[in-house]
C-alpha cells in the first residue's frame, strides 16, 4: 500500500503558515533541492488542500528543471469544496468525503503520495491514521508574529511519532523524519 509523506515547513516559533513571506527560506539551493527532488521522484501523486494547491499553482508551472517537471507532470490532488475550475496540469478536485478518497488513493498502485502543507487535511488524515510519515523541515529562525492559524499546533488527539531520520543543511535547516506510530 502507498504510504502518505507529509512535507512541511516549520520556524523555530512555530509558524508553518505562508512560508513564501518568511525572511529567509533558505535551503531550496543544493542540499534542500536535492532532498526535495528525491522526495518528489519517490511519489507518483502530491495531495494538498485549496491554500496550499492555490499558493502552489502561482509558481509551480512556472518554474522548469527536475523539480519543477516532475511537481508540474504529477497528479496533483485538492481536497476543496470551493476550487471549481483547476488550472494547474493534472489536478483532480476531491470534493467528496476525504478520508475514503484519501483511503482510495491509497490503495491504487503506484509510488508514495507526497501531502503539503499543514492544516485541516493533514488533521484529517492524522486523526483517520492515513498520514504514515511527517517531515518537518525546521527552519533556523523565528518569524515573531502570527496568530492561532498560523502555527503547527491545533487540539487534536494524542499522535506517537518514531524519528527514522534526520538531515542538516549547510543554511542550518534540519529535516527531521517521523513516521507515525501505531498504537497498539
Amino acid at each position: 500500500m502507498r504510504e502518505i509523506v507529509n512535507s512541511t515547513y516549520i520556524t523555530l516559533d512555530g509558524i508553518v503558515e505562508n512560508p513564501g513571506s518568511w525572511p529567509s527560506l533558505g535551503g531550496f539551493s543544493g542540499e534542500g533541492t536535492k532532498v526535495q527532488t528525491e522526495l518528489i521522484q519517490s511519489c507518483s501523486a502530491i495531495l494538498m488542500g485549496r491554500h496550499t494547491y492555490e499558493s502552489f499553482a502561482g509558481v509551480w508551472p512556472t518554474l522548469s528543471g527536475d523539480l519543477a517537471d516532475k511537481m508540474n507532470s504529477l497528479p496533483k490532488y485538492v481536497a476543496s469544496t470551493t476550487l471549481t475550475s483547476p488550472t494547474w496540469n493534472n489536478t483532480h478536485v476531491i470534493e467528496g468525503d476525504l478520508v475514503t478518497a484519501v483511503r482510495q488513493l491509497k490503495e491504487e498502485p503506484g509510488d508514495d503520495i507526497v501531502q503539503y502543507g499543514f492544516g485541516p487535511v493533514t488533521r484529517t488524515l492524522i486523526t483517520a491514521g492515513l498520514l504514515d510519515r511527517l517531515r518537518l523541515w525546521l527552519h533556523p529562525f523565528f518569524v515573531g508574529h502570527g496568530n492561532s492559524q498560523d502555527l503547527l499546533y491545533r487540539d487534536t488527539g494524542v499522535t506517537r511519532f518514531d524519528l527514522v531520520g534526520t538531515t542538516a543543511l549547510s543554511s542550518g535547516i534540519v529535516i527531521l523524519d517521523y513516521r507515525i506510530r501505531a498504537e497498539s
